[in-house]
């Protein structure tokens, strides 16, 4: 079930030393590798036969351009090989230890009346798994950026700018920290540094240092999209947002702290009007998208959907990207080349989250940052499990949409879409069809999609309220509370964040007068593909709602998968913790809460044993 993940993490040193040495004759060919339509190219094709576009971009308040990038070369090679940027460190090249993180500005609809109804949205991403030529049109900081860029403003030195003595930038009297344990740092800037760096000195928040430039990198887009917005960083904002970055002998606590310490410094915001600006002017540079879409390119990034449709029926072969977070590893980890992307993420129309009476319509081309929110806008109690999906730095470049067509059996989000009812919208130059999102998989990383076929939209049902949720009293709140929708996702890996499910199971379930209506069931891991419980809902509808109700339908749940061992757990493991859940969900729809982790508070456990 998990080839392609066993195999990722058995390549050896050799052979990633054969492949440095070989990396340009790999770039010559296409591999054979189905694309996820699951066509196969015929023959081989030379990436020298395929004209590439030139990559332009904002660094540094100036454009850079950059010509002959292979399709396939990621941002961090070109970081580090090609414009000598070795501050962006490559650790385990697979998006997993954010070393490599660097931040993108992209242009974006404002949340009020400014800057022509555009912002700019600043995304930390890991550089390993994004091709260079996804970040066309954008803006980029690297670690080495954040002291010479002269679009971020820094006050004067007399005004306490760099360099300055302040007793004021003492952490211990700015933190705004829940805990006891308080670093004390020395109230002396480094001359020149941005609050994101200066907070990790005086926090002492770095040791060997190779981790330290991607985590200033996420601190410097925390800093932008909430200290320049006037938004607190709380402890647990910092913990989530920094999910996507490890540290192995500093310890998280003073990283932490720098967090929260960013605000307490003098300010050094990015010039967004001027930067508005700058986006404005490369994205209104004639490109010939037109000429690059129809003739033999090898990186086509079409803008509108009709142009997309178009591109995959001329251009069946070319490998579809919609973010790189499962295509990077096939490139880094299995050395996978493609002599043609097709890159859906500029399509306007499938950025967008389109709100109905019934249903979310979740474009193909929107980020799972944003796609999460919009469904945890819907259903707050999907909030945890939305932050547990990777780190946020692989939620900021994947997407909703190619996580669904990516098939992957331990893909987190196809249980709880599958569980939520939602329909998948598969479009071509020949008409569109519909389907229920279980409904697309054939196999492990197989799908009915045809060659000149993309997934376009996915639509999720709105929620209703959950027992006790409907306000006020009387004959409307009684119906609310025994009508109702109770819905929970639960994910089981080694690690809390940033990790990869062992285990996913999302349950939905309809309850009438104390009788199961409705069973919708979703399982990840347990199977070739992401699968609907059929067995287990249908011993569940029409009962009712009672422990031995819950007692058949978790032995139906046990038999109806035949799960594998790999290095992740063991067949008989996620048996069991499939029953296991669903006599979880059992108790949480009887009100118990403390059996959550992300209900645990140490403070009410220590209350409860001296009481």
């Amino acid at each position: 079930m998990e080839v392609y993940l066993v195999e990722k993490r058995l390549i050896s040193h050799t052979l990633d030393h054969i492949h440095l040495i070989c990396r340009s004759l790999c770039r010559q060919t296409v591999s054979r590798l189905p694309s996820p339509c699951g066509y196969k190219p015929a023959e081989r094709t030379l990436i020298t036969d395929m004209q590439t576009r030139t990559i332009q971009f904002i660094r540094r308040g100036e454009v850079v351009s950059l010509g002959n990038v292979p399709p396939t070369r990621t941002l961090l090679e070109v970081l580090r090989e090609d414009l000598a940027c070795t501050g962006t460190k490559e650790g385990c090249n697979e998006g997993d230890c954010g070393a490599c993180t660097v931040v993108l500005g992209e242009l974006a609809p404002a949340s009020g009346p400014k800057a022509d109804g555009e912002r700019v949205q600043y995304r930390a991403i890991n550089s390993c798994i994004r091709l260079a030529h996804s970040i066309d049109g954008m803006a980029l900081w690297t670690v080495e950026d954040l002291t010479t860029d002269p679009l971020i403003d820094r006050p004067s030195r007399a005004g306490g700018g760099p360099g300055a003595r302040s007793a004021g930038t003492a952490m211990d009297s700015h933190v705004h920290e829940d805990s006891e344990h308080r670093a004390t740092p020395p109230p002396v800037r480094a001359v020149g540094l941005h609050p994101a760096q200066e907070a990790m000195v005086q926090c002492h928040g770095s040791q060997c240092g190779f981790c330290t430039p991607g985590f200033v990198m996420s601190l410097f887009g925390m800093y932008q999209n909430h200290v320049c917005r006037g938004e607190t960083v709380t402890r647990e904002l910092a913990q989530e947002e920094l999910s996507g970055n490890l540290c192995r002998c500093t310890g998280y606590r003073p990283i932490l702290d720098a967090a929260q310490h960013m605000a307490a410094l003098p300010e050094a915001r990015v010039d967004e009007a001027r930067l508005l600006q700058l986006l404005k002017q490369l994205s209104a540079i004639p490109r010939g998208e037109e000429a690059y879409l129809t003739q033999n390119s090898a990186y086509m990034m079409p803008r509108t959907l009709a142009a997309l449709l178009t591109a995959r029926a001329a251009h069946p072969g070319a490998q579809v990207v919609a973010g790189c977070t499962d295509v990077g590893l096939w490139v880094n980890k299995m050395h996978m080349a493609f002599a043609q992307v097709l890159d859906v993420t500029r399509v306007a129309e499938l950025q967008r989250v389109e709100d109905y009476p019934h249903h979310l319509a979740i474009g193909a081309a929107v980020r799972l940052s944003d796609a999460f929110a919009a469904l945890v806008a819907d259903r707050p109690q999907l909030q945890t499990f939305a932050s547990r999906f990777a780190g946020l730095p692989v939620r900021n470049s994947g997407t909703l949409g190619g996580n669904v067509a990516n098939g992957s059996p331990i893909g987190d989000s196809m249980p709880l879409l599958i569980a939520l009812g939602a329909h998948v919208v598969l479009m071509s130059v020949r008409g569109h069809r519909e389907m229920p999102l279980e409904q697309l998989y054939t196999g492990y990383r197989q799908n009915v999609m045809a060659p000149d076929e993309v997934l376009a939209w996915i639509k999720v049902p709105k929620a209703t309220p959950e027992p006790g949720a409907a306000p006020g009293s009387g004959a409307a709140h009684e119906a609310a509370r025994l009508r109702a929708d109770f819905m929970r996702v639960y994910k089981i890996s080694k690690r809390y964040d940033d990790d990869i499910s062992a285990v996913c199971l999302a349950v939905n379930l309809r309850i009438e007068g104390g009788v199961v209506q409705q069973a919708s069931i979703g399982a990840g891991g347990v199977a070739a593909t992401p699968a609907r419980a059929r067995q287990t809902e249908a011993a569940l509808v029409g009962q009712p709602w009672t422990p031995a109700t819950v007692q058949r339908a978790i032995a139906a749940l046990r038999a109806e998968f035949q799960p594998i061992s790999d290095m992740r757990a063991s067949a008989s493991y996620r048996s069991a913790v499939l029953g296991n859940l669903l006599q979880r969900f059992w108790l949480e729809s009887q009100g118990l809460q403390q059996i959550n982790l992300e209900s645990f508070r140490l403070d009410d456990l220590i209350q409860g044993e001296t009481a």
